[in-house]
């Protein structure tokens, strides 16, 4: 069993989930163009010219597209489908000459994928809350230069991938829950004075006893 494949898949499906193209566009070149990685069987296909020109113009076109309010959102809603399909299929490509399980590769790639869009599906609303939408596209572009680190880290130094994920994770994670409990505590008190100023008010309320035990 091959403990570096399992790193490199979970590497790759987690950079799928930032951007479902650019791992397997990393993938296809490093294949074709060094010795970092070999491909096997079907897969030598993404050293095709032709299969790497049409990732790199879907891989375009969902870049500029992720950055244009309103598109990013449906493409967030596509990537629910998508993202964990490339995902696997970054990750069995790149362990097709590795002796791997092909369903624990896919049980790799479908989570890793499935939990990183997750993640930059829970981070978006606190950017549009906060920019009005206007620091997406910055947000988008981080993403997308993490994803591309990731899937380079993820062929050349899987096992560093692998811990890089775990933390990047941990990180945004911790930050998500952070803001989270911000937003709740400024909505609670808010709220308070609102309902202490009620109660004064009311008929009957404490500051009607007070006014009426006046003399």
């Amino acid at each position: 069993m091959d403990i570096v494949g399992y790193c490199t898949a979970l590497g790759l499906a987690t950079a799928a989930g930032l951007n479902a193209w650019i791992p397997l566009l990393a993938t296809g070149l490093l294949a074709r163009y060094t010795d970092v990685i070999h491909l096997s069987g079907t897969w030598t296909s993404l050293e095709n010219t032709g299969v790497l020109v049409a990732l790199a113009i879907v891989a375009v076109l969902d870049f500029v597209a992720d950055k244009v309010p309103g598109f990013d959102h449906v493409l967030h809603a596509a990537g629910t489908v998508i993202a964990p399909v490339t995902g696997v299929a970054a990750a069995l490509a790149s362990s097709s000459a590795l002796d791997v399980s092909p369903a624990l590769m896919m049980v790799i790639g479908i989570g890793a994928a499935a939990a990183s869009h997750g993640t930059r599906m829970a981070i978006r609303p606190f950017s549009t809350l906060a920019t009005g939408g206007l620091g997406n596209p910055a947000v988008s572009l981080v993403e997308d230069a993490v994803s591309a680190a990731l899937s380079l880290l993820a062929n050349i130094l899987p096992v560093l991938a692998a811990l890089t994920v775990a933390a990047m994770f941990a990180f945004v994670w911790r930050v998500i829950g952070r803001m989270r409990r911000a937003r709740g505590g400024t909505g609670s008190a808010a709220v308070g004075p609102r309902r202490r100023s009620a109660t004064r008010d009311r008929p009957g309320g404490m500051g009607s006893k007070m006014a009426s035990s006046r003399p």
